[in-house]
């Protein structure tokens, strides 16, 4: 006799205007249920396990025996349901990759900055006249050694870091003249990014950037008193004003993409509603995106555990208007739900939480080849060189311990594939190794992927024209 069990880290159940969806784990898909189905399910949620028999005995009433056989068969094939005992392994770890398909790299162009935010996590970080700035012959080695290990992709993506980046403006120049007519000779686009603090632009760097097309984010904090708390100059001043008149200028006369804005919120800094409202209405960033501290090395920076449920809290009001603004065919330019929003809508299943080591590599101003831009002049070692190439063996080891969730938390957990362990530097921060899974706020990070699972599922089924209009058009902006 047939003993049927669920899997439920395989399933995530949503409710949406009276229709009842089914988020596949395992293929971060999205189903509607039919009435049979629903019930099926509904049976398991009283009981761990169930007889064929008394399946079709407690439902045969309802729905005939044909649609009952085929909705578990469906199930069966999608590992929502398994014969008692044969369930196994969740998802089997895949083989630990051996080549790296780089199509982007994170130039560090100069360890030096020109401000002292308190809770820069840096370690090489100087004045930017003592920084270690990166030459053109680094920075166009680090350029022939992605074409060399992954050739003929269509694009590829060159993003300047710091430190402050447009401290080392001529190398920028440079590498953007270089690279324009070198990715030219091989057929594929190149675009470029820039993270700046906004201090040092003018209105020629600004309209060089705009000619170019380096897309541009600025780090900044929110109105002045919540900026001014932690982004300060050397002598200790606040640096809202100054930014701000930067930020104005940036805006009045850059055209060619959208300006997104990065917030860094650390102990005492939770009021996500009014640092957005300040930054996307009245200051007009396109975008705004939200990046907690949890695991700093400055441990009086890192928000508590109630602070930490607050800023989700905050997040969760944020991503009400978006969803209100969404079902009018608007777009709430909210970047922590929008990226969630595009990963359900193209059912991104990652086995890794980003591209870090696989198709991203960051290059610090010595050649080294770093997991990315957050580990350059950490005591993580470099997985290579610009001239040596990748150190295959040992970038290849690193990712297949990520790879592999067996034994840990991540092996039966619903937002596995969309979370995928968390940042691999928070780990090393909180752990001291990059590899672990982070746990230290899992059960917000359920609760806030369920959210946006919902509101996804409201959006799909009330006005799924939205992702045709706002959600696949910002892959191109």
């Amino acid at each position: 006799m047939t003993t049927l069990t669920l899997i439920r880290p395989n399933l995530h159940r949503v409710d949406s205007a009276g229709r009842q969806l089914l988020f596949h784990v395992p293929s971060s898909s999205l189903f509607e249920l039919d009435g049979a189905a629903r019930d099926v399910l509904a049976l398991f949620d009283e009981q761990a396990t169930l007889e064929a028999a008394t399946l079709a005995d407690r439902l045969g009433g309802r729905h005939d025996a044909l649609a009952l056989r085929e909705t578990v068969d469906e199930l069966r094939q999608l590992h929502v349901l398994a014969e008692h005992g044969e369930d196994g392994p969740i998802e089997p770890p895949p083989d630990p990759p051996t080549r790296f398909p780089l199509d982007t790299l994170v130039l560090n162009v100069n360890t030096g900055c020109n401000l002292s935010c308190t809770y820069c996590y840096k370690e090489d970080l100087s004045a930017p006249a003592k920084g270690l700035r990166m030459s053109l012959e680094t920075a166009t080695k680090a350029i022939e050694m992605m074409l060399a290990e992954s050739p003929g992709k269509p694009k590829y993506t060159l993003v300047f870091f710091g430190g402050e980046p447009l401290s080392n403006m001529g190398l920028i120049r440079a590498v953007v003249d270089f690279a324009e007519r070198r990715f030219a000779e091989v057929g594929a686009r190149v675009d470029f990014t820039l993270t700046t603090n906004a201090t040092l632009l003018t209105a020629e760097i600004i309209d060089w950037l705009d000619a170019h097309r380096v897309g541009v984010t600025v780090s900044m904090d929110g109105p002045p008193a919540v900026h001014d708390r932690n982004r300060r100059s050397f002598g200790g001043e606040g640096t809202y004003d100054v930014v701000r008149r930067k930020v104005d200028l940036l805006l009045a006369r850059y055209r060619s993409r959208p300006v997104g804005c990065r917030v860094t919120l650390t102990r005492g800094i939770t009021g996500v509603v009014p640092i957005f409202e300040h930054l996307h209405h009245e200051v007009g960033f396109a975008e705004v995106g939200f990046g907690p501290v949890t695991s700093g090395d400055i441990q009086a920076f890192n928000l508590t555990a109630d602070e930490l449920a607050e800023v989700f809290d905050g997040l969760k009001a944020l991503g009400r208007r978006y969803l209100d603004a969404a079902l009018r065919n608007r777009s709430l330019g909210f970047g922590n739900l929008h990226q969630l929003m595009t990963d359900l809508h193209e059912g991104n299943k990652k086995r890794l939480p980003c591209g870090a080591g696989v198709g991203l590599l960051a290059v610090d101003g010595k050649g080294g080849l770093n997991l990315c831009h957050r580990f350059t002049g950490s005591a993580l070692p470099t997985f290579g060189d610009v001239d040596a190439g990748i150190d295959r063996a040992r970038l290849g080891a690193f990712i297949g311990r990520r790879l592999d969730r067996n034994g840990t938390g991540c092996a039966t957990c619903r937002i596995r594939n969309l979370c995928s362990g968390g940042c691999y530097h928070e780990s090393y921060a909180k752990y001291g190794d990059a590899a672990a899974p982070s746990y230290h706020y899992c059960e917000l990070l359920r609760d806030w992927i369920d959210f946006g699972i919902e509101t996804y599922a409201r959006i799909v089924t009330e006005n799924p024209g939205f992702f045709a209009a706002h959600v696949s058009p910002r892959r191109t902006a």
